[in-house]
């Protein structure tokens, strides 16, 4: 299935329906008066945000969304029935914009969540209405107001408790394997991550952690090389970022220490909000060199990016250490959303 992120999509609200002109004709009542009925409200067209989707790709082949129009009001005083309103799923952290005006419109984040987007038309009112002590058989009706209609933007940013920077080939895809049940492209080439992948990360039965791989980023992403602008942007709702860094880089003329400045360049650079998360170093492939040299040139990185937050030494693709660092994410987490809970 192809990862969408960005869509632009159309949507019209029902109109209302007519309000009828109508006088009551019945035997032995030769003075009936009107009974036209009101017409119908027209549906509206609403955004509901569901759990079960992960993309926007059905909406580059179903562009116009339009909810039922309201039925016109009948004679007897009948009332026109009211259009369906029109539910549209999307995924959870889409952003919803006006394409006009670029107008936030709204932000859906939580399952079952619904955003009007598009007002039904008001119901016409039919010639019952007009009815007065002396307009007694009065001739008119309105018409019933036309539904909202507007082209929408829709912006897609995962929604994830850790996300995965790294150059390409630094080993994310292995990781995100290694600590949970998905399964991204992993081979001995760069650039195998084309999209963004989420994994649930189970530390036991009852405490989890979403983690999100995104393509590899590399020198110059913030400008629009390689996918990594594009992608970036679903780290904004992250709340810990981890670093990953190929200690053992086989055939590079980058090492591992110019390979984490140009991500933290190019991170500065894409976002603020981005850069001043909190970012752990997350020191991959040991299992490449002898403990030894191991042991030394993860300490000369540390040194030399004079780095002070959380450090963790792994091989993603055997496991070793991938244990400890999910136990460590899963009490970061829960220690974030035990303060944001507390009162100030």
């Amino acid at each position: 299935m192809k990862f969408v992120d960005e869509t632009e999509v159309r949507v019209e609200a029902g109109n209302g329906g007519n309000g009828a002109v109508g006088f009551r004709r019945e035997k032995y009542i030769p003075m009936g008066g009107p009974d036209g009925g009101d017409g119908g409200d027209g549906g509206s067209v609403y955004l509901i945000a569901v759990e079960n989707i992960n993309t926007l790709v059905d909406f580059r082949y179903h562009t116009v969304h339009r909810a039922q129009p309201g039925q016109k009001g009948m004679g007897r005083n009948c009332t026109g029935r009211k259009g369906d309103d029109c539910f549209v799923p999307v995924p959870l952290g889409t952003q919803v914009s006006d394409a006009e005006t670029q107008e936030i419109i709204g932000d859906l984040t939580e399952a079952g969540q619904t955003l009007l987007v598009a007002q039904g038309g008001f119901h016409g009112l039919g010639n019952t209405r007009f009815k007065s002590s002396i307009n007694r058989a009065p001739q008119q009706a309105s018409k019933g107001s036309p539904g909202e209609h507007r082209m929408l933007n829709l912006e897609l940013t995962l929604i994830a408790d850790v996300g995965l920077l790294g150059m390409p080939n630094a080993g994310k895809s292995s990781l995100i394997r290694a600590v949970s049940s998905a399964t991204p492209k992993v081979a001995d080439y760069p650039f195998t991550t084309l999209y963004p992948n989420l994994g649930v990360v189970r530390v036991d039965d009852m405490r989890s952690f979403v983690i999100a791989d995104i393509p590899g980023v590399i020198e110059g992403a913030a400008e629009g090389a390689g996918l990594g602008l594009q992608f970036l942007k679903h780290l904004d709702r992250t709340g810990l970022l981890l670093h990953v860094i190929d200690i053992a880089p086989y055939g590079s003329d980058v090492t591992p220490v110019q390979a984490a400045q140009k991500i933290i360049r190019e991170v500065e650079k894409w976002s603020v909000n981005l850069a001043t998360k909190p970012r752990w170093l997350v020191l991959n492939k040991i299992d490449q060199l002898l403990e030894d040299e191991a042991d030394a040139q993860c300490q000369e990185i540390i040194d030399t990016l004079g780095w002070q937050q959380p450090v963790f030494r792994i091989s993603a693709i055997n496991g070793e250490g991938t244990q400890e660092l999910s136990y460590a994410i899963m009490a970061f987490l829960e220690q974030q959303r035990q303060q944001s809970h507390e009162p100030v």
